[in-house]
């Protein structure tokens, strides 16, 4: 059986409105979710960034290495540049070591490539100058395939035009935030397709499954295909051998 732990960015990313907790029950899942991952070698944890600071004191408590990742411009992707930008400087001074930016695709559906390209330029740079890694998440959900290539490419020539080969390996593209909401049950999140044309497309580039990936049987199938990360709020149930009925 494959080691699918290392590979894994344990998740939840549901706001205390979301859950109908509090604040402090919120801070609790996070701790039990980093504790997990300490304990099982769980790559990642990837939370919200109101949570980072607090996560970040955890894990150095506990002497781990465990990664923290957080979410920048989630789930709508809509968030300015300088909204971006100012979320993002705010998480990497509190400590966060991985940012998954939710990429304008409206804006991109919409034609604006410029502002696409801008935003992806200006936010990976300032995650390589801080030495963390960026993810650009597409929200594949919402794009055709001939959209998720099209989008995956430009994302690949953007980062090979503006950052060196050696960055390369630190600028990965995303599938899914898990919150899109699909009709006619078609999959909000990472599919084997949707995958597959990403790889297809990336170039240099790593890509991160996101949601769907319920079983280890499909973990280590989307880790076969190519994927270096998976993003999910099961990770300990797939470490276990066990199946999920979560959607990320």
């Amino acid at each position: 059986m494959m080691n699918i732990a290392q590979y894994l960015d344990s998740t939840y990313l549901k706001t205390p409105e979301q859950s109908g907790l509090s604040n402090e029950e919120t801070l609790k899942i996070n701790e039990k979710l980093t504790q997990e991952a300490i304990d099982n070698g769980i790559f990642a944890v990837m939370i919200r960034p109101d949570y980072v600071a607090e996560i970040k004191k955890y894990i150095q408590n506990k002497n781990s290495n465990v990664v923290i990742g957080t979410v920048i411009g989630f789930h709508e992707g809509t968030y300015s540049i300088e909204e971006k930008l100012a979320e993002a400087s705010k998480a990497i001074s509190d400590g966060a070591d991985e940012l998954d930016f939710v990429i304008n695709y409206n804006a991109y559906l919409s034609g604006n490539l410029q502002l696409v390209k801008d935003e992806f330029v200006k936010c990976t740079q300032l995650c390589l100058q801080n030495h963390k890694v960026a993810k650009w998440i597409i929200e594949i959900a919402a794009l055709t395939d001939i959209q998720i290539a099209d989008l995956t490419k430009n994302i690949s020539n953007w980062a090979e035009e503006n950052f060196s080969e050696k960055d390369l390996s630190e600028i990965y593209v995303k599938s899914s935030t898990g919150f899109y909401q699909t009709t006619g049950g078609k999959p909000n999140g990472a599919t084997f397709e949707g995958i597959k044309i990403m790889l297809d497309n990336a170039g240099k580039l790593p890509v991160k499954a996101a949601g769907g990936v319920r079983t280890p049987e499909d973990a280590e199938k989307m880790i076969n295909l190519g994927v270096k990360r998976i993003g999910t709020s099961s990770a300990l149930a797939l470490i276990k051998n066990e199946s999920s009925a979560e959607t990320y």
